[in-house]
């Protein structure tokens, strides 16, 4: 009889943590260096270097520690210091060798891992998407730190930002779907409205147009890519309104809805902001990066890691509250931006709430870094 191999840890229970921590430290950090109140790290010299950070330091790790599953440590942990590398090349010496080739093994590494079971074992094409998003990501995470000018660095922003749109609107087809179905189930009802794949799909293309169509040098097309985006806002409302968001009373599932609703309304500030240069840029952008993306990542790394230690993702009901915290930082972000208010105390505040939320996840995925009890995992190999 063969002895029992060893079961490998899960990437998230690494990657989560320590994307938590840097969420509530590197943004505080790189706003008090922006407001001049603390001497200036070269990398968080201006607001694309802030946002680099977010997107492709914070953002880029979830999805690593999401969608790598269990990986053998030695690899978990290489892929750890090559992306921590990776955030202190960029924020000492930006577009340095070490920088920009630290990134892109880890995106590359990463891309690695994960396309194949993208490519090869899924077989409906919306399940494949996948695979040429992290591709477009892990290229995006490299070419924006290269130190290619102000404006190609805003727009290679704007297009992480459309790619990540793609990938929440598409893990809300794998995630708050069944969780409604489910918690319908359970109230005695049937929710008819699920993953919703014809919906799903048009989101998913009218989204990778748009990618492609807004960097080209026409004003037509860009306009045209600009249409395209406020029309997936509308879609993604009608998504979220099928879902019945009024008849749920889990405060677990609201966190996840309420990132999806910042999702539609970033969608549609987004492509609106595209048609007129008039519209804020600030509002536009943090609509998305902080509200839906803040929101979902919050909400994806608390369930994920509460359903590993208790087998309940409302177990610690406590982590809902503060996640209202990263709404408030969206709103402090988005409000005073389209009002044309004065930036550094909503700043502050942006910065306040959005750290205290992260701070506290990190605490509850400490807490929650032992498999349940009944697990296999939780049991020693005999």
């Amino acid at each position: 009889m063969h002895p029992r191999q060893p079961r490998l840890p899960f990437a998230n229970a690494w990657f989560f943590p320590v994307a938590a921590l840097y969420a509530a430290f590197i943004l505080p950090i790189s706003v008090f260096a922006l407001l001049g109140l603390i001497p200036t790290p070269p990398g968080l010299s201006t607001p694309s270097g802030h946002a680099h950070e977010m997107l492709f330091g914070f953002a880029l790790a979830v999805v690593a520690g999401y969608l790598l599953g269990p990986q053998p440590l030695r690899l978990i942990l290489s892929l750890l210091g090559c992306w921590a590398l990776a955030r202190l090349s960029f924020v000492l010496w930006p577009g340095s060798w070490l920088a920009l080739a630290s990134a892109a093994t880890f995106a590359g590494a990463v891309a690695w891992k994960v396309l194949p079971r993208f490519f090869g074992a899924a077989k409906k094409w919306r399940n494949q998407s996948v695979a040429p998003l992290l591709a477009g990501l892990a290229l995006l995470s490299t070419m924006a730190g290269s130190g290619l000018g102000v404006a190609v660095e805003r727009l290679l922003l704007v297009e992480a930002l459309l790619l990540f749109a793609t990938l929440m609107a598409f893990m809300g087809g794998r995630i708050i779907a069944p969780a409604m179905a489910g918690y319908a189930q359970s109230e005695g009802r049937r929710l008819d409205a699920r993953v919703q794949p014809g919906l799903e799909g048009a989101v998913l293309i009218l989204l990778g147009l748009a990618f492609v169509l807004n960097p080209l040098p026409w004003p037509l097309l860009r306009q045209l890519a600009a249409a395209l985006v406020i029309s997936t806002g509308v879609l993604s409302a009608i998504r979220l309104l099928r879902w019945q968001p009024w008849r749920c009373a889990r405060a677990d599932l609201l966190i996840l809805l309420l990132g999806y609703a910042w999702l539609a309304f970033g969608l549609l500030l987004l492509g609106l902001g595209l048609l007129l240069p008039a519209l804020s840029l600030s509002a536009t952008l943090h609509a998305l990066s902080v509200g839906a993306l803040g929101s979902l990542t919050f909400a994806v790394m608390a369930r994920t890691r509460l359903l590993y230690r208790f087998r309940d993702p409302a177990a610690r009901p406590w982590i809902q509250a503060m996640a209202l915290l990263i709404s408030l930082a969206a709103l402090a972000r988005v409000v005073p931006a389209l009002l044309a208010l004065p930036q550094p105390g909503w700043l502050l505040i942006a910065a306040g709430c959005w750290s205290l939320a992260f701070l506290s996840l990190a605490l509850l995925l400490w807490q929650c870094r032992a498999a349940h009890v009944d697990s296999p995992r939780a049991q020693p190999d005999r």
